[in-house]
């Protein structure tokens, strides 16, 4: 039994953080285990309050799962405050986990703030350089790098390899806030880019697609697949997954976890 853990915040609605991440493990046939960095109040409309949980709270969830279950691989993605990100860094090393895929959270799709701003050094000097693969999408990237809006396939991959300098071992920069018919993703690993693309799916419910995005990389990576190959994967997981949202809710709906189950075309390929 394959094993992955997520790091990151509850979303009481269900559709994204802890909640997609742990469905997105299920379908993924790996044993899902959490550590919570915060609780929200949160539906399709939006994020209306946010809990941070201490830092006491988050060491120890991380202490009991880490030194009895172990895993096989790990993503974060809310952390909230640089104290919770020094907190999970320190963590991270001091059990060794590998196979860590790092989702920059920063801004809900309602606009609510999930780091503060004080964070953002920390995430880039203690926990980037950790990372397996990193996956930022457009404004998140930008903000890492402090330049202006990336716009284009070239400057995806011109921040992509500006921030393999950060330490990671592999940068995925996430697409989806362009415009166009297709919806390309660009890695850079060992040296190299890859494009990913897939059709871009016109509908608002895309709650929860970057944690289900990077839970779907942690999953395949804990079960040994190469980070081109658990990035297919999860290309086709996420697309598939949008594709068949369920307009939940009175706002920006969810993606369909379950989706994947009876699809029948080939993986796509980098």
């Amino acid at each position: 039994m394959y094993k992955a853990l997520t790091i990151a915040g509850s979303d009481s609605g269900g559709g994204a953080g802890i909640q997609a991440d742990l469905k997105t493990f299920q379908e993924r046939n790996v044993y899902g285990m959490s550590a919570i960095t915060a609780l929200t109040a949160q539906n399709t409309l939006g994020v209306h309050h946010v809990y941070p949980q201490s830092t006491e709270a988050v060491q120890t969830q991380l202490d009991a799962v880490l030194s009895d279950i172990g895993t096989d691989a790990a993503k974060t993605g809310m952390l909230f405050s640089s104290e919770i990100i020094l907190t999970v860094s320190n963590k991270i090393k001091e059990y060794h986990v590998s196979n860590l895929v790092i989702d920059p959270v920063m801004i809900a799709k309602g606009g609510a703030s999930l780091l503060q701003k004080d964070a953002i050094l920390a995430m880039k000097e203690k926990l980037l350089p950790l990372g397996t693969v990193i996956t930022p999408n457009l404004p998140e990237a930008a903000e890492l790098l402090k330049c202006g809006t990336i716009t284009s396939v070239k400057e995806m991959e011109e921040a992509a390899k500006a921030l393999h300098g950060s330490g990671a071992k592999a940068v995925l920069i996430k697409g989806g806030h362009m415009t166009g018919e297709r919806s390309i993703d660009v890695l850079y690993v060992n040296n190299r880019f890859y494009h990913y693309e897939s059709k871009r799916i016109e509908t608002k419910h895309t709650h929860g697609t970057g944690c289900t995005f990077s839970a779907c990389i942690a999953a395949e990576l804990a079960k040994g697949n190469s980070i081109p190959e658990a990035i297919s994967f999860a290309k086709d997981f996420i697309t598939t997954a949008i594709t068949h949202a369920t307009p939940i809710g009175k706002g920006i709906g969810p993606t369909n976890h379950a989706a994947f189950r009876t699809k029948q075309t080939p993986i796509m390929k980098p």
